[in-house]
């Protein structure tokens, strides 16, 4: 009798789960979160950069000539107490590295970053090396982190007898976990009475859709869109004891942002990207190649031995042009994304050859979107 009961119950639960599934909102097609489309102003990482050493390398490490190595080495050294003449120095285990980190907002004291160590003179390879405590400065000029550790690098160098051989990029290393945060960045959260989301890509239709998606979902007007790259939204009193749960709810908004219409184009790679918004007018197109092929097919003649005669060359170059046939090639406008890739895929056009036609027709006044070269 028990084993009937749970089950009724668990068909219920599943039939309940069922049409609340059914009955959800669906989130527009090409939606995409507030989250991933804008960022809330003045939440935001900061770049941290210093200057240190990195010892213990198997002689890969900065030249006599790299001066600055040596000096501080010997500065170091002279803060331990021991006195050593800068020009006495002949050591090939130490490189001169800059730091760097990414202060993520609402670190703590404490917390762990990832450090980035770059060579600054001329070492062969970081590979085994330690890097010494070095202070990460901000931008206002004070410490916000210090690191130190061992370097793992993704890479090796070896040279000998006039060859070597080289994997990834060893003069460049990471310190996992190797910089602890000194100082905070306040930022005062829980007194908010509203807070502003940067648009990533400014537009006055997005700006607007994203104020009417906050304030539908909450059922009050919450959200305005002052440019159209912000979008203030006001925290309700019912939110304000909870101001992290209301800003995770407004970041799971789904959003269709207004995307504009563009062709990326790449020429050296032979790239070519298009929006589905592009389209484009009634145009004929015709595209053909020119081929022209030079082969040189020399004689020589050689004089008898110990004769008085010359070698005489003689030149005969085979010129021939190959032109191919350009078919006339009406697209009936306007056509979707699909119909023109269906289109000129039908002409048996290359991407390099695309790019031209695009070009072309984008000149006519027929294609209705930007043309980006990158």
């Amino acid at each position: 009798m028990a084993v009937s009961v749970l089950r009724s119950r668990a068909v219920r639960l599943v039939v309940a789960l069922a049409l609340a599934a059914l009955l959800a909102p669906a989130a527009p097609v090409g939606a995409a979160r507030v989250k991933d489309i804008a960022a809330t102003k003045g939440v935001r990482s900061n770049q941290l950069i210093g200057y240190g050493l990195v010892v213990g390398l198997n002689g890969s490490g900065d030249r006599i000539q790299t001066e600055f190595t040596v000096q501080s080495l010997a500065s170091l050294l002279a803060r331990m107490g021991i006195g050593v003449d800068a020009d006495a120095i002949q050591v090939r285990n130490v490189a001169a590295v800059m730091v760097t980190a990414e202060l993520p907002a609402f670190a703590r004291t404490g917390s762990r970053l990832d450090a980035l160590v770059s060579s600054m003179g001329d070492a062969t390879s970081l590979e085994g090396g330690t890097l010494l405590l070095t202070p990460l400065y901000g931008a206002d000029g004070e410490v916000y982190a210090i690191a130190q550790g061992p370097m793992s690098v993704g890479g090796f160098a070896a040279a000998g007898g006039g060859s070597g051989v080289q994997k990834n990029h060893p003069t460049v290393g990471r310190v996992a976990g190797g910089a602890t945060v000194e100082r905070e960045i306040p930022f005062a959260l829980a007194t908010l009475d509203g807070f502003d989301l940067a648009l990533r890509r400014p537009d006055f239709t997005t700006a607007r859709r994203t104020a009417e998606a906050i304030n539908a979902r909450f059922g009050e007007a919450l959200a305005t869109a002052p440019d159209p790259g912000t979008v203030h939204v006001s925290v309700p009193e019912s939110a304000a004891a909870d101001l992290v749960g209301f800003m995770a709810s407004v970041e799971s908004v789904n959003v269709e942002p207004d995307r504009a219409a563009r062709v990326v184009l790449n020429e050296r790679t032979g790239t070519v990207v298009m929006g589905a918004d592009v389209s484009i007018a009634k145009v004929a197109v015709s595209h053909g190649n020119l081929s022209v092929s030079i082969t040189a097919n020399n004689r020589v003649s050689q004089p008898a031995p110990f004769s008085d005669g010359e070698t005489v060359v003689v030149r005969n170059p085979t010129i021939t042009a190959v032109e191919e046939e350009a078919r006339l090639t009406v697209v009936e406008g306007p056509v979707t994304i699909d119909e023109l890739v269906r289109g000129l895929n039908a002409m048996g056009v290359t991407p390099r050859d695309l790019i031209a036609i695009l070009q072309a027709i984008k000149a006519s006044g027929a294609l209705a979107a930007d043309l980006e070269l990158m």
